[in-house]
Formats: structure tokens, sequence, C-alpha cells
């Protein structure tokens, strides 16, 4: 059965701003001697083979090399309480690349799961700002950057990124906290992309 989900993503890692790891297709270096990354993605609306999963949150917590093309990925997922049982469990398979899509193109990068939490997500995206707070977990908030350049306020986008979505908001992070999987760090400051995400496998 196919599967479709769409709704808003942001993620906030510790490199400077612009992630060369995203812009290069994981082919140019990050910025520190790893990456640290926090991913929220909200699903407006969805459908894996006959579970709605609209309405729910999913964030993906990960560990990787310099070079993340090399591999040896180490990722954990938090699941929205709200998620009924199916829920979850399509969500899951969606979201560790079982089902295919943008995460199953991934997934041989992943080298150790570090573990599937549930626990309660509050997620805005409102205009410029997002934010994502996650029990004591995952504290993080981010505002796309507007050059002072710019005289129509529109915001940098970089194209042609591929994902989670062919053009992402740059920007950086107001707050940034995360203590997850045994991985405790903060970006405050560094690189944070946003975007609306459709995906379909």
């Amino acid at each position: 059965m196919a599967w479709r989900i769409e709704g808003t993503y942001f993620e906030n890692c510790n490199c400077d701003m612009v992630c060369p790891c995203s812009t290069s297709g994981l082919s140019a270096p990050a910025d520190q001697d790893r990456c640290r990354v926090t991913l929220a993605f909200h699903v407006d609306s969805g459908q894996v083979d006959d579970v709605d999963v609209g309405g729910l949150t999913v964030a993906v917590v990960a560990d990787a090399p310099k070079l993340m093309s090399e591999g040896g990925w180490r990722l954990g997922m938090i699941m929205d309480e709200a998620a009924s049982p199916e829920q979850a469990e399509a969500l899951g398979a969606v979201f560790s690349g079982q089902r295919g899509g943008p995460m199953g193109d991934l997934a041989p990068l992943v080298g150790e799961i570090l573990g599937l939490e549930t626990a309660r997500i509050d997620y805005a995206d409102d205009a410029r700002s997002h934010r994502v707070k996650i029990g004591d977990a995952v504290d993080i908030e981010v505002e796309d950057f507007v050059s002072p350049l710019d005289a129509t306020g529109k915001g940098v986008r970089v194209s042609g990124v591929g994902f989670p979505a062919d053009t992402l908001a740059a920007g950086l992070a107001k707050r940034s906290r995360v203590n997850a999987f045994g991985l405790a760090f903060g970006n405050e400051g560094k690189n944070a992309f946003s975007a609306p995400f459709s995906w379909a496998a």
C-alpha cells in the first residue's frame, strides 16, 4: 500500500549557519567534529495504508560523523504520545525508513538506533518562528533569517536541497537544549532550516 504525509518541519544542528551537509547532499563536512542535529516533523495530514496520521508530531535526534555520507549515524526517535498504537506503528515505519521515501534513502547511513520514546510533543510553526518542546528532553526555538539588505522581507532560501524538501528557509536557533538517548547538547545560535514538506511512496 502507498502512503503520503505532508506538513511542516524544522531542524537545528551545530553547524554555524547554512549547514554544508544539507546543502551539499552530505558530500561536504560539517563545521564541527560531530554533527548533532534535531529534526521535528508535524504531520498536518496523511495516510499510511488505511491509518490517518494527521495532527501528530515526530522528532528525530541524531549524532553523525563530520562527513555524514560516511554513515554510522546514531539516531533516536520520539513519537507523539497523542498517537494511537496503530498511528505510532505507521509513523514509526515511515520515519525509520522501513516504508521507503526520503527517510528510506537515509536508512543505509544509520549505524545505531538509540531508541524509540513516546512523549508529549508541543510543536508550533508561526510564520518565521518554529518551536518544539518535548518534556525535559528537547526545547528548541528557531527563527528564519531575514537579511537586513532584503527589502522584500522574504528571508533567505536555499533551493535544490532535496531533503526533506527542495527549498528550505535558513535560520538560527534562539534557544536549543537537547538531552535524549544519552546525547546532551545545545545548539543555540547555530544553524536551522525550516520548510513545508510533502512525502509519498
